[in-house]
């Protein structure tokens, strides 16, 4: 059990936690005897455990409150805090709030609470809780668009995976400081070698842990092209990248799948992928992320990884939870909570760019088929405790065996989650089902929208199995997320225009927790389906339906051809008949005999 502290030694602690001491840009520090008024709130004779008060304004101030170790951190606690929270607010507008036993801790920012690292951080974490959440992903959409064009008709590279790949070895070049704005008007030459010795030079100290990212490297080298000799054109590529590489490097990045980004621009050119590859939007990777609850704790796998997006999502995450980048529980997390298999070789290179990217080389990817009992010892011996996967839908990948395969060799009551078509289960072999169903348990079902994947006309749900534990008939949660929020905007795909994905997210993350609070929910029964039910439309009988069968039915008796008979009606009332026409009444006079007596 943790020793308790008293509330001297908690001040201690978090002055040093925080690194709160008086530097040229700011006055910090913790104290009992300062009073705001000595800070220079004047008249205010409050005194705070800890500040830190920034000499511009316009910055983002910090306020700590300390208890003991003996005291929670409750309603009466948190008033006190707030009071100093308003105190600084006379002069900040940014103010964060931090109260603090040396255990437990609670954040403010102003007077509202946020979800924060369960351990104090240093003060620059809690600075850039103003940092803004998103960054103008329609502007990497823009330069993205040209830099494929430029790659593809100024250099004449005509796969669709080498202009991908090209880009993401030139951002990770630039990432680890090629510093590409300085080989523009030297040529193709320079600018090529430039990026090839990086990329070699930045992945040493990752192919200690995996020897196979080297494919990286020579799958860059033996892109060819048309011509090199269009040095406005290498410029022009040059200033686009460099551009998106500041918006990866900006503290407004929240650890966005870049290469999703990407794969949503260049996949625009290609209708599907010759390798069956369908990309998790990024904003899917991030529910389901969500929805099988993973903590920096766990040990993530993809064995369909694809570019990368859910290992890079949960990178991302599960960083921010331990408190940032900076933090030794990073660290840890990138060297081993991260695992990826992919057997198509252009796709493994862009997934090994895609994490060195996001600042991450030791991330464990294999380059391997998930169908294989290689891979499944691979997996068995990786304590695993999270699985999240998008595989190939089709048979001929082997859609089912991978599934399987994963199942079987993760750990007992391993939660598994995985992208799927509807009625993908259904379909599989029965006896392949039957074997499933009997090691492994299907507990939640949640059908995506039918537009998600507008682009390869299939409909999807996510479907979350417990390893190691069989169905033993027990019925399975369901439910149907009609709508994701998201609008098509023409040539650019799928976006969240009308900013409604966060509240919806919300919402279905909550009903699939509690299983239930939408009029969608079903329990179903594994022995009758395997899929999301959609409720089937009531029968409805109209009285023009029985005036058209008692008709057909009186026809059929009298012999009558029906086809040739409402031809000849047509035929009748249009050029036998008299129209006349009254205010808004129009009368069809039929002709008798044809000799010009009328008779309605």
């Amino acid at each position: 059990m943790a020793k308790k502290m008293t509330e001297d030694a908690v001040r201690d602690l978090a002055r040093d936690t925080l690194g709160l001491a008086d530097s040229d840009i700011a006055r910090a520090g913790v104290g009992q005897l300062t009073t705001f008024n000595q800070l220079g709130f004047p008249g205010v004779a409050d005194k705070p455990d800890g500040w830190y008060l920034p000499k511009n304004r316009n910055e983002v101030a910090v306020v700590l409150e300390t208890k003991a170790t003996r005291v929670s951190l409750g309603q009466a606690q948190v008033d006190e805090l707030l009071k100093n929270v308003r105190i600084v607010q006379t002069q900040y507008k940014k103010v964060v709030g931090i109260l603090y036993n040396g255990e437990d801790i609670r954040v403010f920012k102003g007077e509202e609470e946020i979800k924060k690292p369960t351990k104090l951080q240093s003060v620059g974490y809690y600075l850039s809780l103003y940092t803004v959440d998103s960054i103008d992903k329609e502007h990497i959409y823009e330069l993205t668009a040209k830099i494929n064009n430029c790659l593809h008709f100024e250099f004449g590279i005509k796969n669709l995976y080498h202009r991908m790949i090209f880009t993401a070895c030139a951002l990770v070049a630039e990432r680890y400081g090629v510093g590409l704005q300085n080989l523009k008007d030297l040529g193709y030459g320079p600018f090529h070698t430039a990026i090839c010795d990086k990329l070699s030079k930045s992945l040493e100290d990752s192919k200690k842990q995996n020897t196979k990212i080297d494919i990286l490297v020579e799958e860059y080298s033996d892109i060819k092209m048309n011509t090199t000799d269009n040095q406005k054109a290498i410029n022009d590529f040059i200033d686009w990248v460099t551009d998106i590489s500041e918006c990866v490097n900006s503290n407004e990045w929240r650890g966005e799948d870049v290469m999703g980004i990407f794969f949503n621009e260049f996949n625009r050119y290609k209708k599907k992928s010759e390798a069956g590859q369908v990309f998790t939007p990024e904003h899917i990777t991030d529910f389901m992320y969500k929805i099988l609850d993973v903590h920096k704790e766990d040990y993530v796998l993809d064995a369909t990884c694809g570019s990368g997006g859910f290992l890079v999502k949960s990178m991302a995450n599960m960083i921010r939870e331990a408190g940032g980048m900076q933090t030794d529980e990073a660290a840890k997390i990138k060297e081993s909570h991260l695992y990826g298999i992919e057997f198509d070789r252009e796709i493994y290179a862009l997934a090994c760019a895609n994490m060195l990217i996001h600042k991450d080389g030791k991330t464990n990817l294999e380059q391997m088929d998930a169908r294989t009992e290689t891979a499944g010892k691979w997996i068995k011996s990786k304590s695993i405790t999270k699985v999240l996967m998008n595989p190939p839908y089709e048979s001929k990948y082997g859609c089912m065996t991978i599934v399987e395969n994963v199942l079987d060799n993760v750990p007992i009551r391993t939660q598994c989650a995985f992208i799927l078509p509807d009625k993908k289960l259904e379909k599989a072999s029965k006896t392949q089902m039957k074997r499933i169903l009997k090691n492994h348990r299907l507990l939640k079902v949640i059908k995506l929208p039918e537009d998600l994947f507008f682009g390869i006309g299939v409909t999807t749900s996510i479907f979350v199995f417990v390893a190691g534990v069989g169905q033993n008939n027990k019925d399975f949660f369901a439910c149907y997320m009609e709508s994701d929020g998201l609008a098509t905007v023409k040539n650019k795909g799928r976006h969240d225009v009308y900013g409604k994905w966060a509240d919806i997210e919300t919402h279905w993350v909550d009903i699939v927790e509690k299983q239930s609070g939408d009029d969608t929910c079903q329990w179903v029964n594994p022995n009758e389906h395997l899929s999301y039910q959609l409720p089937q439309k009531p029968f409805e009988i109209f009285e023009e339906d029985f005036r058209k069968t008692a008709m057909d039915y009186l026809m059929f008796k009298k012999g009558i051809d029906a086809k040739s008979f409402s031809e000849k009606l047509t035929s009748t009332a249009m050029y036998s008949s008299q129209v006349s026409v009254d205010d808004d009444t129009v009368t069809v006079s039929m002709q008798k005999g044809g000799n010009g007596d009328g008779e309605d």
